[in-house]
């Protein structure tokens, strides 16, 4: 019988890459901390390797990246590679920012659980991290 897990769900909200935008950010840790998550934020220019040890360290349940410089495919799929690397495929990966709607099949394809475009409701974000963390 799998224990439950008795504390917050934990989310670590990344903003990699030299995306100097941290307000969509910041809207969906808010977001995320009033309905009762832990939220672990990493702040602007974290690499790929930054974002990816900071969710090991911290025991996060979830990686919630945020992107809009337009380098997503390449350092979404990044972080993916590395979470499986360190045998941490375990926390829910998920996406949000200015990502075209052609771009998140591949995303997908490379590891990333869930992207929220621009104008996601915070709910939808909320129920899908609640629903697919491996607790």
């Amino acid at each position: 019988m799998m224990e439950k897990i008795d504390r917050p769900i934990r989310v670590l909200v990344a903003k990699p890459g030299l995306d100097g935008h941290d307000r969509g950010a910041k809207i969906i840790a808010r977001a995320l901390r009033d309905a009762g998550m832990e939220v672990i934020y990493t702040g602007l220019r974290q690499t790929p390797e930054q974002i990816v040890n900071a969710a090991i360290q911290e025991d996060a349940d979830c990686i919630a990246a945020s992107i809009l410089s337009g380098a997503h495919n390449t350092l979404l799929p990044k972080i993916s590679q590395l979470l499986a690397e360190n045998d941490a495929e375990d926390i829910l990966f998920v996406g949000g920012g200015v990502i075209p709607d052609s771009d998140i099949p591949l995303l997908k394809e490379s590891g990333v659980a869930e992207i929220f475009t621009p104008g996601t409701p915070t709910n939808v974000t909320i129920d899908f991290i609640r629903n697919n963390i491996n607790r």
